[in-house]
């Protein structure tokens, strides 16, 4: 899923923010429907408007973030679209909150900062994003994805001297 902001095919001198989202395991496959049912493309689907382009990849059914080429759709975006290059932001829940943990680490400075939602990672490899302002959100009724896989990564940045992550 693709939105454009609104003025985006008027203002054809300005480059544009641009928000990658990538969602949970339960929105994998090929309906793209399933995409919309959660975070900003629910949103978007609700009527709401956004300053930024919003990419919302969909992950084949079995597949995982990791295996996804992330990375490229980002380049192919910036290639087509007039994106700002220093506004790259990515952000996704669980599986997708790993995924977002993943990939700022696969490209750490790709990205002005991360936000990822339920999310976890491996706390060594923090230490590729001190720079990365992280802001983390994790409630403490999910059952799926403990509590302590977020803390734990915010604990990790926060001793690899990223005084900018915080966990919400």
């Amino acid at each position: 899923l693709l939105s454009l902001p609104e003025g985006y095919e008027e203002d054809l001198e300005r480059d544009w923010p641009l928000v990658i989202f990538l969602h949970g395991a339960g929105e994998r496959g090929t309906d793209l429907e399933k995409v919309k049912l959660h975070g900003p493309p629910m949103r978007i689907a609700q009527g709401s408007q956004f300053p930024f382009l919003l990419a919302s990849p969909q992950c084949p059914k079995e597949g995982w973030w990791s295996d996804q080429p992330v990375l490229e759709l980002i380049d192919a975006l910036e290639e087509t679209y007039r994106v700002d290059s220093t506004r790259i932001y990515l952000t996704g829940l669980s599986m997708g909150g790993y995924g977002t943990w993943y990939f700022a680490n696969k490209a750490p400075h790709r990205f002005a900062a991360v936000a990822p939602v339920c999310g976890g990672g491996i706390p060594y490899q923090m230490r590729n994003i001190p720079h990365l302002p992280v802001w983390a959100f994790h409630g403490d009724s999910d059952t799926v994805v403990p509590l302590d896989e977020s803390e734990r990564l915010i604990e990790a940045l926060q001793k690899f001297g990223n005084e900018q992550a915080k966990l919400t």
